[in-house]
């Protein structure tokens, strides 16, 4: 860490305190050592104080504290200031420093302070291996419900195979990036992986979008397409919101899927395809079968492996690893953004909330919270939608009304849903967070129904 003020004394304390603990202290008196230690060292944590010569003004340290961050924006920067320092300190905060507090400094507080700011810097870490891992693969599936866990298990098992899949699920639940896993482990990996949504295309044009059409075949075809199915030759189709195609396509859909070949529209001569197919829909086929309005050998031809997806709401202990997940990936949305904690009682509207539109509206949902947080260390309830803090528990006469032992449990359950989020689901990392053994930790889980 580097160590940013011009009071030699103080230096010396702090630099005793820090390296007591573990800190490797690197030590400047001015703006200009400082840059040229932040720029020769790879400098993570940085505790600045705001007056610094020549200026001595509050101005130049946060001219540096900008410095810092643009080069560096994973570091961690606490301001130090003075008296009559702290509104433009907390402004600070709000521009992405870490923390500040005032002289003189309590060493506990400082050191809780610096603490904090190194498990976040892990846990910032770990979140960027896992944003580069879902960059390189687009098959990354996070959650640990034993729900998920079953279905995204059969699909490892069917990917390797070619038999047709069919995912099902509500709206939102994840069948696109289900799909893309089960491309990414099948044997055409390496292969195309061609996507249509039946119901975002007119019926007119969709015989042509999947089979292709000769040049001249209908009014605007000015010139030959091959169409998705030849464009998805040796990979894989995926054909979300298969309920919407029409009863005249889905004849020849099970034509193409039975006989390998696929007839473009005015030619007179059908193509050889090799094609994986993986379906998807929100709707009930088995009713719309018996309602006549999608044809039932179809519905068996698309469902060699059928893989339900749970609802968000049934995926027990998922919704704050997502949300955290979600958080982070919206930073790049947002410009010079850091990615806020979820604080206890936000954790408590989110599991409360039913979520009707499943992973999309969390999506939606957090980044709207990153957006309206203003650049604090926590989203609070009062960045989420009025839907969610509606269905929040009450914290009055509730709360009131609970024994003291009930008020215990209640927050060492919270304390624990949010260790095992900010470490991701590690066990182990979580129960160091807290003070506990590994084993003690797995026996508190098992106590508050904790996967």
């Amino acid at each position: 860490m580097l160590l940013v003020d011009d009071d030699a004394a103080l230096r010396s304390a702090w630099r005793r305190l820090l390296k007591g603990v573990g800190f490797e202290v690197l030590e400047a008196p001015d703006a200009a050592v400082a840059r040229q230690l932040f720029k020769a060292h790879p400098v993570h944590l940085v505790l600045l104080d705001l007056m610094l010569p020549p200026e001595q003004t509050p101005e130049a340290g946060a001219a540096l504290l900008g410095e810092f961050l643009s080069a560096r924006p994973d570091a961690k920067v606490v301001v130090v200031s003075g008296t009559g320092e702290a509104s433009l300190a907390l402004s600070l905060v709000q521009r992405g420093a870490y923390d500040f507090f005032s002289k003189p400094a309590d060493p506990e507080h400082l050191l809780a302070v610096l603490g904090r700011a190194q498990a976040r810097m892990a846990l910032e870490s770990r979140v960027r291996e896992l944003e580069q891992s879902l960059a390189a693969r687009e098959d990354q599936l996070l959650g640990q419900a034993p729900s998920f866990l079953e279905a995204k298990q059969l699909a490892a098992r069917a990917a390797v195979t070619d038999i047709p899949i069919l995912l099902t699920g509500a709206s939102g639940s994840g069948k696109e990036v289900f799909a893309r896993f089960v491309h990414a482990h099948s044997r055409r990996a390496d292969k195309p992986f061609v996507t249509l949504n039946c119901g975002a295309i007119s019926p007119q044009l969709l015989e042509s979008t999947l089979f292709g059409h000769k040049k001249g075949a209908f009014t605007g075809a000015t010139a030959d397409s091959k169409g998705l199915f030849a464009e998805a030759h040796g990979g894989t189709l995926f054909l979300d919101e298969i309920g919407d195609l029409q009863l005249d396509l889905q004849v020849k859909l099970l034509r193409a899927t039975e006989s390998g070949e696929v007839l473009p529209v005015g030619a007179s001569r059908p193509v050889q395809v090799d094609v994986r197919l993986v379906s998807a829909t929100h709707q009930p086929l088995p009713e719309q079968v018996a309602n006549k309005h999608f044809r039932e050998d179809l519905y068996w031809r698309l469902r060699g492996i059928e893989v339900a997806l749970p609802r968000l709401a049934e995926r027990p202990g998922d919704v704050v690893l997502l949300a955290q997940h979600f958080l982070n990936t919206a930073r790049s949305l947002v410009p010079h953004s850091v990615t806020p904690a979820l604080s206890p009682a936000t954790v408590r509207c989110l599991e409360s909330y039913d979520w009707p539109g499943n992973l999309r509206e969390l999506r939606h949902e957090m980044q709207r919270a990153l957006v309206l947080s203003g650049g604090r260390g926590e989203i609070q309830p009062e960045d989420l939608s009025p839907a969610l803090r509606a269905k929040a528990p009450t914290e009055g006469t509730d709360r009131a009304a609970l024994t003291l032992e009930e008020k215990i449990e209640r927050l060492e359950r919270e304390e624990l849903t949010r260790a095992l989020a900010e470490c991701e689901g590690n066990r182990s990392h979580a129960a160091e967070k807290l003070g506990l053994s590994r084993q003690g930790l797995l026996n508190k889980m098992a106590r508050y129904g904790l996967r």
